[in-house]
């Protein structure tokens, strides 16, 4: 006879159709999933789901919350890093490994949001991600000499590259997480490290919108001169920008190499403190064998004191016989 089924606690049923409910809508979305699929994938009635929350409505903004604070919170820690092309690599690999290692949540994410959802769509996750790299992309600008106030725009370009490139990789899944995650910093990286200051257009460009005609199949003689004073001059900042970054490196090497022979030297101490308190150590044994080796030499040489003394008196008893021996009776 088979035991009887063990009863789900409310919560336990409650965890249980989350999940559900996390399958189907990342497979279907909000509008192809029907709660008569949620409780019959639970073998629940529809009720049951009801009681928990109200309706489809309810479970679907569950399940989008869980999933928008999983992935902010890996972001989030990403960007504890202390040097920001550390925090950049590890954001980046933060987002790859949600999309590799949570897909159905990624897709109910990125899908078509609905108006279940509230608060928590993929917009507004990319907005609280973007807020957070706005304050480390301002603190950049101003140790670069660019302009603060331009950081929130530039938190929304490169959040905005980041969070595409995870939706298209979520399907083709190739290169890997951690190649994808390199060549994302490596375009966002160098292209941060030659920010132009003052951008503009060229002057091709800005003739275009000042005039609203049609842009010349072929730039004049004097616009090819001018974009290319704006891109020695572009280089040239590109190169200051290396060299800062180069002697920033150095520098931070330097601290490092230092801290090397720091601790290297402690531990040279460290070891030296250790021999010579290996060294007291056998220099106390030593005197202390020595101490019992003279120790058991005087009992060695009283004990042989005795002997002698014991040998002696045998022997002068041996050489005096009693008095009434043979040589009194013949003197007789």
């Amino acid at each position: 006879m088979s035991e009887p089924r063990r009863r789900m606690s409310g919560k336990e049923r409650r965890e249980q159709l989350i999940q559900i409910s996390r399958s189907l809508f990342a497979e279907k979305g909000f509008d192809g999933t029907s709660v008569e699929e949620i409780a019959a994938s639970a073998n629940v009635s529809k009720p049951v789901v009801y009681e928990h929350f109200g309706g489809k409505e309810g479970v679907y903004a569950v399940v989008v919350d869980r999933e928008m604070q999983k992935l902010l919170a890996m972001v989030t820690e990403a960007l504890s890093a202390s040097h920001s092309l550390i925090k950049l690599e590890r954001a980046a690999l933060a987002l790859l490994a949600y999309v590799e290692e949570n897909s159905e949540g990624f897709r109910i994410l990125v899908r078509d949001s609905h108006a279940a959802s509230g608060t928590g769509t993929f917009a507004s996750l990319i907005n609280d991600i973007a807020s957070q790299v706005e304050d480390v992309m301002a603190d950049e600008f101003v140790g670069r000499g660019y302009d603060p106030k331009l950081a929130p725009m530039y938190a929304q370009m490169l959040v905005g590259m980041v969070a595409l490139t995870g939706q298209w990789w979520l399907d083709v899944r190739t290169p890997p997480r951690e190649e994808v995650a390199a060549h994302l910093v490596n375009l966002a990286w160098n292209g941060l490290v030659g920010l132009d200051p003052r951008p503009r257009l060229t002057a091709s460009s800005r003739g275009m919108e000042q005039r609203r005609a049609p842009l010349p199949s072929h730039p004049t003689d004097r616009e090819l001169r001018e974009m290319g004073k704006a891109r020695e001059r572009e280089l040239k900042e590109q190169e200051k920008v290396r060299e800062r970054e180069f002697k920033e490196q150095e520098k931070i090497r330097q601290r490092e190499q230092r801290e090397a022979e720091k601790l290297a030297k402690e531990q040279e101490k460290a070891r030296e403190r250790e021999l010579r308190e290996q060294e007291r150590l056998f220099k106390e044994q030593e005197k202390i064998r020595e101490r019992e080796l003279k120790e058991q030499e005087k009992i060695r040489q009283r004990e042989a004191k005795t002997a002698d003394r014991e040998t002696a008196r045998q022997a002068k008893i041996s050489g005096h016989p009693d008095e009434t021996g043979p040589e009194h009776e013949s003197s007789g």
